[in-house]
């Protein structure tokens, strides 16, 4: 769906009025007050591409304020962010102040007070979505809001001549290719805004290692409950299902064939133990994750080339040679083990289900 407001046919009394209304209807209510004496013309197109609102708005200079009087009466939680296409801009947020030129990105949040002022004529595109669907945390967003983000190099680079493409033909999409095309945008934005907050985090290489350091670390914590899914990770790291799994591309690994080789491997080490009161094989498997006994075995013996009961036995007996069970083998190190694990640790045998 399209729609249009424009001053072009509302007399010059009435122009700045009507842009006050225009502008509160298609983005969000703000207070605006043109810069100069001559009649004030503007321009809003507005498309939707499923939650994903874009608005390409061209005006005269002008100032535009969204106060904390305008936000209590308005129920929306968005992120916006904006593309200058000409002309300049002064955004204030959060106390931080940038200056936007011709082709850089601004990202901002409307539940916060903010402004800007175009002291010339612009083009800007705005695109705006609930805050709820970037599955990033506020924190990310609070760091990244205020600054311009020039398109000179880095993800910008990428992002800029897409955007531009989209904003331009946004009315040409059928609605299934435009839903379609909205996911991808949240998912550019999320990186975009991850990548921005964290780029100068302590981290092991950079913002996408840090966060991957914590993915990590949350499966290891978290190995014994049956539930541990990509979209429970997801969820408690503030990000997408689908940019989870970008992480990992890189990794060798997926991230439900990363849980399932974790537990395998605390198994191992459970079972490798001796004592008088050793736990049975089924209590080890549940106890790490693994509600299904024949799927648990199947992926034991799958990747160490023996089941449970005979990994065990020969990790806790005293081998023929004299040798010790410490003299033996680690989990997943052994000749059978070779014949069996793949460079990911697991063979690919399309067992993928991370509650076992």
């Amino acid at each position: 769906m399209s729609w249009m407001l424009t001053t072009a046919s509302v007399p010059d009394r009435d122009k700045v009025a009507y842009w006050n209304d225009a502008v509160s209807r298609a983005l969000v209510p703000m207070t605006v007050a043109p810069r100069g004496n001559g009649p004030f013309t503007g321009r809003i197109t507005t498309d939707r591409f499923g939650y994903l609102q874009v608005s390409t708005m061209e005006a005269d200079p002008k100032r535009a304020s969204r106060t904390s009087a305008l936000i209590a009466g308005s129920s929306a939680a968005l992120v916006a962010v904006g593309v200058q296409i000409s002309g300049t801009a002064t955004f204030v947020q959060d106390g931080r102040r940038a200056e936007v030129g011709e082709g850089d990105l601004l990202v901002y949040d409307t539940s916060r007070p903010y402004s800007f002022d175009y002291p010339q004529r612009f083009t800007t595109h705005v695109f705006q979505l609930p805050r709820r669907m970037l599955g990033v945390p506020d924190t990310d967003i609070r760091a990244v809001t205020g600054a311009a983000i020039g398109t000179g190099d880095g993800f910008g680079a990428v992002l800029l001549p897409f955007l531009a493409t989209l904003a331009s033909s946004a009315s040409a999409y059928p609605p299934a290719v435009a839903d379609r095309l909205a996911g991808h945008v949240v998912d550019l934005f999320a990186t975009l805004i991850t990548e921005r907050a964290h780029q100068d985090a302590a981290s092991p290489d950079s913002a996408r290692g840090h966060l991957l350091h914590r993915v990590r670390d949350h499966i290891n914590r978290n190995l014994g409950d049956p539930s541990l899914s990509p979209e429970g990770i997801a969820r408690a790291h503030h990000i997408s299902v689908r940019y989870l799994h970008r992480l990992f591309e890189g990794e060798g690994t997926t991230v439900g064939r990363l849980i399932q080789q974790r537990r395998l491997q605390e198994c191992g080490r459970e079972l490798a133990r001796r004592g008088r009161t050793a736990p049975t094989v089924s209590a080890v498997a549940q106890r790490w994750g693994f509600v299904n006994p024949a799927h648990f075995s199947r992926a034991f013996r799958a990747a160490y080339g023996v089941t449970p009961s005979e990994w065990r036995s020969l990790r806790t007996a005293r081998g023929a040679d004299g040798r010790s069970p410490a003299d033996a083998p680690a989990p997943g190190t052994g000749p059978a083990a070779d014949n069996a694990v793949g460079s990911t640790g697991l063979p690919d045998t399309g067992l993928l289900p991370c509650s076992g």
